[in-house]
């Protein structure tokens, strides 16, 4: 989403970095580009005032002109600032009362609100353990409450039965009666929505809001919908009162003025992002780490704590043991080509890395296709046992039969042959030089394959 903003950002400030002393003129043109770079973002102007102008009481002053590096120190302040604009710390989510706790979803019609209370079920229930109940208000859209069963029968988690004809309040009255008597942790209560903000819908939820007496209120906004998201979120916040933000979509190809307007507009934090289709797809939002992400600073955090939810600790064991032994086969291949795809992609694996920004357009150039690790995939799988294990079975009428069973091509498959006798290679070196050399510094010597 931030794309746009990260090009634009990073190459203003980059002009800044070759310059040994920077003047109150090189600050006031560089904070003329990065104003309009957020205004393009869909940044609200109210923001970008106020952005701008406590950026430069900061940026002309004696510490940062006369410093060793006023570049460095007017990037820092940079990234200082777009962190407290969207909300300096990350804002747990407040589960401290009296089982059930209940968590009271809003939002407009189509924001993702449903998907989203699914995705955060899941979230409590693997990442902290709790019992959760969800229940469905919302009684106008067709199949609504069959749409947030379905998604509490993926997420492994209850679902409040269905009663036909029974009004909103009664169901909250019901789910807040059956988490108390079944023992549940929390209660997740997913409210109807509109296609616009009235009167009707605001009564209602204040009505529900007055009898569930929820811990967390929390508005569902597409990040797609630009300023209106901000509207929205101010309105919601004012006639309900809102405790906090889950952003949808963020994975999507919008400007990400939204993301940046909704703290500093409504005062609430954004507390989750969904960034995909799947259950699993929903992220903490940690305000210095998008920052980071957006000043193109990567975000290794985020990626270890990624690889830490998706490697599967006895396979990173096995294959450490068979890399010691200098062994690398098909099998051990199409497990890395699953477990780059469990954790987005490479696409999305090399957005949290420091400095990829500035090999975007090389990226691009090289036409880098994800659907490579399908097809990768489906060639492994293709194969018989044996070949997997002995990949130098490998003949020409063998690369003919995997070519016609997988849709794809001999030389498709030449290529993939060709990348796994590197890994072979590299296994093999690292064998070579043992625990003690890779800690010496061994790695260089196979760094380049």
């Amino acid at each position: 989403m931030f794309n746009s903003l990260s090009g634009k950002l990073t190459d203003i400030l980059g002009k800044l970095r070759g310059r040994g002393v920077l003047s109150e003129a090189d600050i006031d043109a560089a904070l003329r580009e990065v104003r309009i770079a957020l205004l393009e973002a869909d940044v609200a102007l109210s923001v970008v005032k106020d952005f701008t102008q406590s950026l430069k009481a900061k940026a002309v002053g004696a510490e940062v002109i006369k410093s060793i590096s006023p570049a460095q120190m007017v990037i820092k302040l940079v990234q200082d600032h777009l962190t407290e604009l969207l909300g300096s710390e990350y804002a747990e989510l407040n589960l401290a009362g009296v089982p059930p706790v209940v968590i009271l979803m809003v939002g407009l019609q189509g924001s993702g609100k449903t998907t989203s209370t699914g995705k955060l079920a899941h979230r409590l229930k693997t990442r902290m353990g709790k019992k959760v109940l969800l229940a469905s208000l919302d009684v106008y859209r067709p199949a609504a409450q069959q749409q947030l069963e379905v998604l509490a029968g993926q997420a492994g988690v209850g679902s409040l039965p269905i009663l036909e004809g029974e009004k909103p309040l009664t169901i909250t009255k019901r789910a807040l009666e059956m988490g108390k008597f079944e023992g549940y942790d929390v209660v997740l209560l997913d409210t109807a929505g509109r296609l616009h903000i009235d009167d009707e819908l605001m009564t209602e939820l204040q009505q529900i809001k007055q009898l569930a007496e929820p811990l967390e209120t929390l508005l569902v906004a597409d990040s797609l919908t630009g300023q209106d998201a901000v509207n929205i979120a101010s309105q919601f916040n004012t006639k309900i009162g809102l405790t906090g933000i889950i952003l949808t979509r963020l994975d999507g190809d919008g400007r990400g003025g939204a993301a940046l307007s909704m703290r500093a507009v409504t005062g609430q934090p954004i507390k989750f992002a969904g960034v995909g289709e799947k259950l699993s797809d929903f992220e903490e939002f940690h305000p210095a780490r998008i920052a980071s992400r957006i000043l193109d600073m990567g975000d290794v955090v985020s990626l270890v704590e990624r690889a830490a939810e998706t490697i599967d600790k006895d396979e990173a064991e096995k294959m450490a043991a068979k890399m010691q032994e200098g062994k690398f086969d098909f099998d051990d291949l199409l497990s890395q080509l699953r477990t780059m795809k469990k954790m987005g992609g490479a696409g999305a694996l090399m957005g949290m890395l420091p400095g990829v920004g500035k090999l975007k357009e090389q990226m691009a150039n090289a036409n880098i296709d994800e659907s490579v690790l399908a097809r990768q995939e489906a060639i492994i799988l293709s194969m018989t046992p044996k070949e997997r294990k002995n990949p130098k079975l490998l003949n020409g009428g063998r690369k003919q039969r995997i070519a016609k069973g997988s849709g794809t091509t001999v030389q498709d498959i030449n290529r993939l042959y060709k990348g796994w006798q590197q890994m072979e290679t590299m296994m093999k070196q690292m064998k070579k030089l043992g625990k003690k050399g890779m800690l010496r510094g061994g790695l260089k010597n196979f760094l380049p394959m």
